[in-house]
């Protein structure tokens, strides 16, 4: 193909150099380095920021909410992700309040990839959240919150793969998308608290959860098979729910655990990468990184896991991710300092 400012005939150095002042005359900064066919091709840095279960105090929590929006924004990350639980399990499940929270994100001024708490459907039969029912309080988080399922939220927008437009047997799971980034793969799955929605108080809870856990095990054994067909350098999984969160530890976590199949998922999707792997929670509210533990609480090689900082604590977590260095992942407390001392 010839190049299109016809320099395909002259010198490498002749065409670095151009491509050089082509970058500085546009602003252009190509995620790919250039290459030539017996250099690999290197994969830039980049870093995007994480956060969770804010604004989770209201009203207060608002204008603390508002200043780390600003704080990100001058920060100028890749983009970030809010792991979910937009406000507490007590604060009132109504449309004016999600439409609130959806406006909020669109001030970010940079792609938002969003995926849902438990605090916002699962527990919104709670007489504190407005005894709504939960599937009902579900389909409204989609509508308001993923009525574009193909792009990000924030400002600009980046555009995803959705599983809603990919898999035809789970086309309501629009929350669930994937995108790639310098050749790391990012993932987003629909994985809650409180057990993950599999409760007993009720058939339609039951069976609310198996047929979101079925297809949240199929979009990451999906999006593993994607990212060994591409030759992924790593994987990065956000979700809300700390897989942890059981009464029962050990030996190992119980099959009444609505996290078991999520977690076996990553366990042998991660095994056959045998690349490094992230995972991203909330949940919790403390800022954690540890080794990644699978369901018989041994550790998972190459797989970390990470919890982000919340409810009293509203920051963030930056993540670097440098695709050509072994170990891939690094993390910073993004702190806001007039919201407290994290």
């Amino acid at each position: 193909m010839r190049h299109p400012l016809g320099i395909r005939g002259a010198s490498r150095r002749l065409r670095t150099l151009v491509c050089a002042w082509l970058a500085l005359l546009f602003g252009a900064v190509p995620v790919l380095a250039q290459s030539s066919s017996d250099t690999p091709p290197t994969f830039e840095p980049f870093t995007f920021i994480a956060i969770g279960d804010a604004p989770y105090k209201i009203p207060q929590d608002f204008a603390r909410f508002d200043r780390l929006i600003v704080a990100m924004n001058a920060a100028k990350p890749a983009f970030a992700v809010h792991v979910g639980d937009i406000k507490s399990s007590g604060e009132p499940c109504t449309d004016e309040y999600f439409k609130n929270i959806h406006g909020r994100f669109q001030r970010f001024e940079h792609p938002l990839f969003y995926t849902p708490g438990d605090n916002e459907w699962t527990d919104c039969h709670r007489e504190r959240a407005g005894r709504f029912n939960p599937r009902e309080r579900l389909a409204k988080l989609r509508e308001i919150f993923f009525a574009a399922p193909a792009q990000s939220l924030g400002k600009p927008a980046m555009a995803v793969e959705s599983q809603g437009a990919l898999m035809a047997p789970f086309a309501k799971y629009v929350e669930n998308v994937r995108f790639w980034k310098n050749g790391v793969l990012f993932v987003t799955v629909h994985v809650v608290g409180s057990n993950n929605g599999f409760e007993t108080i009720e058939l339609e809870a039951a069976s609310e959860y198996f047929e979101r856990n079925k297809a949240n095990v199929a979009w990451l054994d999906d999006s593993f098979k994607q990212a060994r067909e591409r030759n992924a350098r790593a994987v990065i999984v956000a979700m809300h729910a700390n897989f942890y969160d059981i009464k029962q530890k050990y030996p190992a976590i119980p099959l009444a655990s609505g996290h078991v199949d999520t977690l076996k998922a990553i366990e042998r999707g991660t095994k056959a990468l045998g690349k490094p792997f992230l995972v991203i929670q909330g949940d919790e509210h403390e800022f954690e990184v540890e080794g990644l533990k699978g369901t018989d609480y041994k550790r998972v090689p190459n797989a970390w896991r990470l919890q982000v900082m919340g409810a009293d604590y509203v920051h963030g977590v930056a993540v670097t991710v440098d695709p050509s260095s072994p170990g891939v992942f690094s993390f910073a407390p993004f702190v806001v300092p007039e919201n407290g001392t994290p």
